[in-house]
Order: structure tokens, then sequence, then C-alpha cells
């Protein structure tokens, strides 16, 4: 792919790794903690003002310095100033303190009678503590003002010009001067190019100092070198201090060590040319999170020309050419489809041991020996950039753009931002649709994991178990899936040994669930599901609350927003199944014959509930999917009527609006019901404590609110036609009673009671007494009705039409 109008060689400052000689990435740098520089503070002598501020400055010059401050002592050429910035011009007084004794001022101050300093105004309150002297203001100047005045380079004595810097000089730290290196820095270089200044680089390969530094010939800049140059400057009586300073500073990711800048000739690529494009094509993207669109934006708006060129003795090589006497590069379409035709056959090893005769097109095989193949490789970032051309360009199944591309956060300045400007470049357009990025894996303690720590979490471990099953147990790749879905992805993630514990727990009850549902529907067929309109009440709320957690489970999927699903699963499986609606339907499925309407409608919703349930966390928890799927006791028809023998031919549940359109009001007073019923618990188990009542079964609920309207539903619902909806159905007592008032003569006479708030404003007086009747040797319920059935006296109504109805094709049988 070659990007032609963008790609060009020249001579520019780059990250520059001494350890492997090579140039780097922003990607490929990482600035750890802990970096401490040499700091130091020097002054330049003034020789002349600039034309138009000569009467500014005229009295100070022949005393007049500009002081600098800079953690890279090597890299000094040129100084720049900050135009907007209040410059003041100050005479110093020593002040003999500790402060002062820490400095080199006493040999500054032999020189001049007067010592004059130009530096920012809002730093010289700073400044004075720093360096233990007393700045006195003599004038005010703008930046502006200072603009090409000369004074004399320290180290070669030649004339040197002020100039105009950019925002990046700041009063945050050192003396709003700062010095201008064009052959080592990018802001720099571009102040540079703004006034045509050299751009020297005296540094070689290795990070030494070429003959061009004179007598630091051969000394390495980031040790020898720096502290050659700090000692040059205190014997010329120029270095006022010197201190370390800790700060951020990039080294290279692979060897761990300091990264220098300087300007090498590489091959780059324009971005000027597709900034804008690039930008405007980051708005078209679905960013997830969405603050990463900010992220990359900035990144984008604020990035340099590209330098895709790297030194190294491995990767992808740049397929060019060069004249052995003018060094001009030799690259057009002829010679690089040519090289392409050759690596296709034979791999990108062959440009390193074919001869150049043979890596040329035969229009160049007669001038063969005039030229040397290149030996810069690619840019790992515009090869791995480029991706989207070899992958979605060539697969007839894929399609361009992709639909997603996942990697993490640091990927905004490599992967993401690569695979964006070579796109544009090629298509003018993003190779993505949607970006996904994610933060990283730390221990428990929010440590990153090392080997030395012994913090280390080893996938396979979590898996398959550790050497110590105690200590370490294997939990299976669904608990380490789960794990995955549980955190939130889009910042850095925790995981250890009580986390992991955490996720088998929430399995296992998430397992027991399904196997409640496989055990109550063991008997289960199709055409003994019964009608939604003949549901009771509180098996339609249930398929109405199932509902939306599938469509909530989707819409999270689609948004990528699997830890959601995670909570949406726990809290239903937990507080709408297990402790609502399961705790209530077992007394229907346990004490209802299997021909029984009560027991029949509510296998028709845990039926649903199981095929729902398994489908939507299949994509997480695939293992116990098909685990569930494959111990279904039916089978389950497609709508082609074909039979869908693992779980994931079974598609995801299709939606079904009946369910969703629950009446409104319904769906209000259910939400009352479900919280006087936690109400209801807590009385009941206060009644336990005074020894009122053994099991809930063993009380009569007694209600009472003041709200009419609520009142009413509450007897509605208790004179339900379905006996499943009745409230003491609903609590799990033998009955439940909605008293109109509370002046009744009895009521003084109910054994405990108590008042209660429900959702924060219903008030309700709740009582608890024994419950009426004698109890049901089969349910447990007491009621009244027992003893009232010559052939089965020890039973309720309920139990007595149950055994009643399942007794009859027995004696038919006989007979």
């Amino acid at each position: 792919m070659l990007l032609q109008g963008y790609i060009y060689r020249g001579r520019k400052p780059v990250h520059w790794s001494p350890s492997t000689r090579t140039a780097l990435a922003e990607a490929e740098l990482e600035y750890p903690e802990g970096h401490v520089s040499k700091s130091i503070y020097a002054v330049f002598k003034l020789v002349s003002a600039a034309q138009g501020t000569h009467d500014l400055l005229e009295e100070f010059v022949p005393n007049l310095f500009l002081p600098v401050w800079t953690t890279t002592p090597w890299t000094i050429p040129a100084n720049a100033v900050n135009a907007k910035l209040e410059y003041g011009v100050f005479q110093v007084k020593p002040e003999y303190d500790v402060g002062y004794a820490r400095t080199k001022w006493r040999a500054v101050l032999e020189k001049p009678e007067n010592l004059f300093l130009t530096l920012a105004t809002d730093l010289a309150p700073d400044l004075e503590q720093v360096w233990g002297v007393k700045l006195v203001i003599k004038k005010k100047l703008s930046g502006s003002d200072l603009e090409n005045c000369r004074y004399i380079h320290p180290i070669d004595n030649r004339e040197c010009p002020v100039v105009i810097g950019g925002d990046y000089i700041t009063t945050e730290r050192g003396t709003g001067l700062v010095h201008t290196a064009p052959g080592h820095g990018q802001e720099d270089y571009l102040t540079g190019l703004k006034y045509g200044l050299p751009l020297r680089s005296p540094v070689d390969d290795d990070g030494k100092f070429t003959e061009e530094a004179g007598q630091f010939s051969g000394l390495d800049v980031l040790g020898d070198g720096n502290n050659a140059v700090m000692k040059y400057l205190d014997e010329k009586a120029v270095l006022i201090k010197e201190e370390p300073y800790a700060h951020k500073y990039p080294y290279d990711w692979r060897t761990k060590k300091p990264t220098i800048f300087r300007a090498t000739e590489q091959w780059f690529a324009s971005v000027e040319g597709l900034r804008q494009a690039a930008v405007d094509a980051i708005g078209h993207v679905k960013w997830i999170p969405p603050q990463a669109e900010n992220r990359i934006s900035a990144m984008t708006t604020g990035r340099s020309d590209w330098c895709i060129s790297r030194q190294r003795t491995w990767g992808v090589p740049i397929p060019v050419f060069y004249h052995v006497q003018s060094k001009e590069p030799l690259v057009n379409k002829e010679t690089v489809d040519h090289v392409k035709s050759i690596i296709a056959q034979k791999g990108s090893d062959a440009w390193w041991y074919m001869t150049e005769e043979e890596l040329l097109p035969e229009k160049y095989r007669d001038t063969a020996s005039e030229y040397e193949k290149g030996t810069d490789t690619m840019d790992v970032w515009f090869d791995s950039g480029s991706s989207w051309a070899a992958v979605l360009g060539k697969r007839d199944r894929l399609t361009f753009p992709a639909d997603i591309y996942l990697e993490g956060s640091d990927q905004h300045r490599g992967w993401f931002q690569s695979s964006l400007l070579t796109s544009i470049a090629v298509k003018g357009q993003a190779p993505y649709s949607s970006v996904i990025t994610h933060g990283f894996v730390l221990d428990e303690r929010g440590y990153k994991m090392s080997k030395s720590l012994g913090n280390v979490v080893d996938p396979r471990s979590v898996i398959e178990g550790g050497e110590d099953p105690k200590e370490a147990p294997g939990y299976g790749a669904d608990v380490l899936r789960l794990w995955v879905s549980s955190v939130d992805y889009t910042t850095d993630v925790l995981i250890g040994p009580q986390i992991l514990r955490q996720m088998a727990d929430m399995y296992r009850k998430l397992r027991g669930t399904l196997r409640y549902l496989l055990g109550n529907l063991h008997d289960w067929k199709a055409e003994n599901a019964v009608s939604y309109h003949n549901l009771p009440m509180i098996d339609q709320h249930a398929l109405f609350q199932l509902e939306n957690v599938v469509k909530d489970i989707r819409e999270s999927y689609e948004n990528y927003h699997f830890f959601k699903i995670y909570q949406i699963i726990q809290r239903f499986v937990i507080v709408d199944l297990s402790n609502f609606y399961f705790d209530i339907a077992k007394d229907r499925l346990y004490v209802g014959g299997t021909a029984n309407f009560t027991r029949r409608s509510c296998q028709t919703v845990l039926a649903a509930h199981l095929l729902s349930i398994v489908r939507v966390i299949a994509p997480i928890l695939p293992h116990l999917a098909e685990d569930v799927w494959q111990n279904l006791p039916f089978q389950y028809t497609m709508e082609d009527g074909s039979i869908a023998e693992f779980v994931f031919e079974s598609k995801w549940p299709a939606l079904n609006e009946k369910w969703l359109s629950f009446p409104t009001e319904e769906i209000d007073l259910w939400g009352k019901i479900r919280e006087l019923r936690n109400e209801v618990n807590k009385v009941l188990e206060a009644a336990r404590t005074i020894k009122l009542i053994g099991s809930s079964l063993d009380a009569k609920v007694y209600l009472y609110t003041p709200d009419a309207e609520l009142s009413s539903k509450l007897l509605e619902r208790n004179a339900a036609k379905n006996e499943e909806d009745k409230l003491h159905r609903i609590f799990i007592t033998s009955q439940a009673e909605v008293l109109q008032s509370l002046e009744d003569e009895f009521v003084k006479n109910i054994p405990y009671k108590g008042e209660y708030l429900v959702e924060g404003k219903y008030k309700f007086w709740i009582g608890v007494s024994r419950a009426d009747g004698s109890k049901c040797e089969r349910c447990w319920n007491y009621s009244p009705k027992v003893g009232s059935f010559a052939e089965h006296p020890t039973l309720c109504s309920r139990c007595y039409d149950v055994v009643a109805v399942e007794s009859v094709p027995a004696a038919a049988a006989v007979s």
C-alpha cells in the first residue's frame, strides 16, 4: 500500500533509543515513575538589543543576562521566550543565607559591578527562594520586546538570537526563558523552522556526542556528556544552580531505558493533509466508552508528522533503493510492485538475502550496481495500522469497515490512530464503525501484576487449578468468563483469590437456579402450556419482568456493557426469582398435582424463564448454557420446525410484546406488594422470636392502610379468582386479611402488631396471630376445612381436590 503524496524523507527530531539504535513512535514509549533529571539554571550574556527595543535595554546591556532553566543541559544552543508573558529586568542582590550558599552566585557576581537578569515577572518570587537572592525589578517589558536580541552562546562563543517560542513556555517552572534546540525537540524544531535556526544534532546512534560537539565528543549525552557540559558551564561562571528534578521522561518500553530526541534522516508520513479528515471521521465512529472520542481527538489534532521508519534488523523492510553517490532514494510504483511480488512468493526475508539486481525491476537491472538497498524497516504501528487492508480487503466474508476494533486504552496513540490515518489516506474513511477500549488487569489490592511480587493471576490456573487445590482450586472457564463480564472493563480491573471466590459463589447460585428450573420441568410438555390470558397475575407479572430482563440484556450486549448484564442477571436470579417468585412457587409446584392448573401455569412460566435465561447467558457462560441445553426435559422447536440440538442454534429470544403489555397499574401494585411482603417478613420474624409462631405457615397476617385506594386493591387481590394471586399465598402464610378499620374490638387482641412504611410513603399496620383451623398434613397450611372430608380428614380442601383427582385413574385401573 503506497500512500502517494503523503510519504517523504527528511531530517527531523524523533524519539531515539540509544540502547536499540532506532527511532521510536510515541506508542513505543512509557513514562515510569521515579525518573530524576539533573536540572540547571544558567545565565547567558546579552550583547545587543533588538532594533526597536534598544532604548528599553540600553542602560542594562553591559551587565544584562538571560537566565535559562533546563533538564537537558546537553542540548543548549539558542533561547526562546513567550511573546504573551510579562518579563522584567531585575537587579540581583545577594541574600547571605543558606539558599545563597547552595548557588553559584559568588562566581557570577565577581564579574560585573551590577548584575541584571531578564525573566518572567510571575516567577521572580519563586526564584528568589530557589536562588537565595533578592530580585529588584527595574523595568517591565513583554516577551516580544526580547525577540532578536543577541546573546553569547556559553560554549562556542557565537552570537545567537532570542526567538519567540509557543505556549510550551509557561510560568509553572523555570525562568520564562527556555533553550531552543531544533535538533532535539518537536516544538523546538518548529520554532527553528520559523527563524531559520540551524538543525544541529551532534549526537550519534549510540547517544554519544559526535566530533561536531568538540571537547565533548564521544561522551554519553545522558551520562558523562551531561556532567561534562555542566562542569564546563560552571568553569565559565555561568552556572547558577543545579538540582535534581523528578518528572516524567520517555523510556523505551522494550529495554526500559531512557530515550533522547535527536534529528535523524527518516521516512515520514505527512499528517498535515490528513489531520482534519481524520478528526472528522472520529466523530462518525461509536466510541466505547464515549470519553475515548475526546482522547483520540486530542491526540490526533495535536500529532506531528509520523516517523514510519525504524533502524532494526527485524521487521518489514521499506522497499527503497538509494543511489550510492548522491544518496537519492529510488522508489516508485514500478519498484514497489516488483518487490511486492517477490515478497508475496518468498516472504519479507527476501529483501535481506537477495541482491539489488534481483530486487530491482528489469528496467533498472543495467544500473543496479549504482544503487544499494535500504536497511530501514517499517514502523510496526504502520504495519499493524494497515491490517485492515490485508484482512478486510482480502477475505470474501469480511467487509469494510470493520464492525469493531478492540484494544487497550493506550492504543489511542497506537493502533487505533495508525489504522485511522492509513485508512483515511487510502479510503477516505475510518476502518472501523465502533472502537472498544479497555483498561488493564491488576491484583486485588490494585497493584500491577509482577512475577517479582508473586501476584500474577494465571488464567490457566484459574481454569484448571494450581498445585495446591485448596489454595488455588480450578474454577473452570465459565467462572473466569463470568468475572470478565462482571467488571467495568473501561477502567483498570481487579482480580484475585477473594474475587474469584465471589464469582464462583455467584456461578453456583445461577447454576442452582437453572437446576431448580430443570428439576421442576421434568414432566413438562409444550402442550401443557397455559395461555397467557389464563395465567394468574403473579405469573403474568413474572413474564413481564423476564421480558424486560431479556430486553435490557440485549441492549447491554449491543452496547458492550457486559458488567450491566452481570448486574441484571445477579439481581434477577437472587431478588426477583429466588427470593420472590421461586419462594412462592414452591407451594404450587410441590403441592399441586401433575395435572393441576396451578402447577401447570407455574411450569408455563418456568419453561419461559429456562429457555430465555439459558440463551441470554450463553455468550458469557457457554459451557453452563450448553450443559443445561443438553439436559432439557423437552425439545426446543424453532420457527421453521427444526429442533435446536445446541444452545447456539436456538437464536436469541424473540421479543414478546404481549408480555411487555402488562398493565401499568398492575406493575405499580406488584411493586407495592413486593415491598409489603418484605415488611410482613420482618413482622413474622419478630413473631417467631417471641415464640408466637414457628414457620410462616403457622401465621395469619392482618393488614390495614389508611390509603383507601390501595386498601381496595389489596382487598381485590385477596378475593382473586386464582388462588395463587391471594395475599396469603404471596406472604407464604396460611391466611391474610385486609382490615377496613382498626376500631374493631378483636384487633386489640391480636398478639403482635406494628406500623411500617412501604415505598417510603404508604403507612401500614401489620398484625400477626396464630392461623385459624388445623394443620393440613400434606401442605402444612392451616385451614378450618381440615377434618371436613371423611375420606381424607387430615387434608385441607385444596389438597383434597388434588388427591381426589389423581386417585381416579388409579381406581379405574384396578377395577
